[in-house]
Formats: C-alpha cells, structure tokens, sequence
C-alpha cells in the first residue's frame, strides 16, 4: 500500500488538507498527518485538527509521496521549515512523488524542485517568484515528471484524485470518483 505524508503546519489550508486526506484514504492510500508543532494544529479557517504524529516522529519514515496543503501562514512555515526542505530534497532525490496545492509550491521552490517546470500554483504567490526556467500555467493541475502542483481549495479535489491516480492507478481513481457523484465536465 503506498503511503504518503502530508505535513500540518498552523495556518494550513483546512479545505485542501481535508480534502487530500479523505481522498488519498477512499483509494486506499496509506496517509500520514503530522504537525509541524505537537498537539493540535489550527488551520486558517479555524479548523483544529489532531494529527497522525508529530514530524519529527516520522522524518525517518519510507514515503512514496509527499502532499503539502497550503493556506497562509501555514505555507510559509512549510518553506521555513528545515525538517520538510530535507524531506523534499530526500523524497526527490529518490523518486518518489513531491506536490503542493495553493501556496505551498513555494516550499517545493525553496527546495529547488520547481527550476525549469511548469508548474502552477494560488495567482500572485507562486507566479510572482521569479523563477528562472519555470514556466507557469493556468491549469488547475499540473504533472511535471514526478512534480505536481495545484491552484487552490476549489482545485483541491482534482488535485487529489490525480494524486491517487499517480499512486494507485486509473481504476482506482474512477472508483473514488464514481462514488463521491461527482460531475463530469
């Protein structure tokens, strides 16, 4: 079963984290929640979430991917934080799925993850970096190689299900999608 970290920092963005959360784990997805900071952890609109496990409980841990939610200051903290840089460069450099949704590409960013991509991210935060080689785009999800990146809460949904197709496959993906009644454009 594959498994995939998705770290909680204060301020996180509630609609996306839940969102990636519930549907990783519909598909059969082993997903670890762990908080930047012990205890609870708030998001920005004031949901109060317990996670699976503190970070650092975890940062030895095998994952075959990583999910960062965003919302402000939440991805702040993610990029600020020297535990996910680390993360990031290790789960990267071995292969292994890296994505952020709303702001938090910037955490991919400070990691050096999103140099020559197309990449997308929350208008005004991820476009307005400046990075050299990386093409921004419209799209509410973008799959670069092993990088995928997101627009914001109301993208969060295709943002998940394409990380489940990544993980488990095009069945699978149907599967959770068929069952949530969800309509098709």
């Amino acid at each position: 079963m594959p498994t995939v970290l998705v770290p909680l920092a204060p301020g996180f963005e509630d609609l996306e984290a839940t969102t990636i959360v519930d549907i990783l784990r519909r598909a059969g997805v082993e997903v670890i929640t762990a908080g930047l900071v012990s205890g609870l952890v708030q998001g920005s609109r004031g949901l109060r979430v317990q996670p699976d496990a503190y970070l650092d409980e975890v940062l030895d841990r095998e994952f075959d991917m990583i999910a960062l939610p965003g919302g402000l200051p939440g991805s702040e903290h993610l990029k600020n934080d020297p535990r996910v840089q680390t993360l990031l460069k290790r789960l990267s450099a071995e292969g292994r799925v890296t994505a952020a949704i709303c702001a938090a590409p910037m955490a991919l960013a400070a990691a050096g993850l999103l140099d020559g991509r197309r990449v997308t991210g929350y208008p005004g935060v991820v476009d307005k970096l400046g990075l050299p080689g990386t093409v921004y785009l419209d799209d509410p999800v973008v799959v670069d190689g092993r990088v995928v990146t997101s627009r914001g809460p109301g993208t969060a949904m295709d943002f998940a299900l394409t990380l489940a197709e990544l993980l488990v496959g095009r069945e699978a993906r149907d599967r959770v999608e068929a069952a949530l009644v969800r309509p098709r454009h």
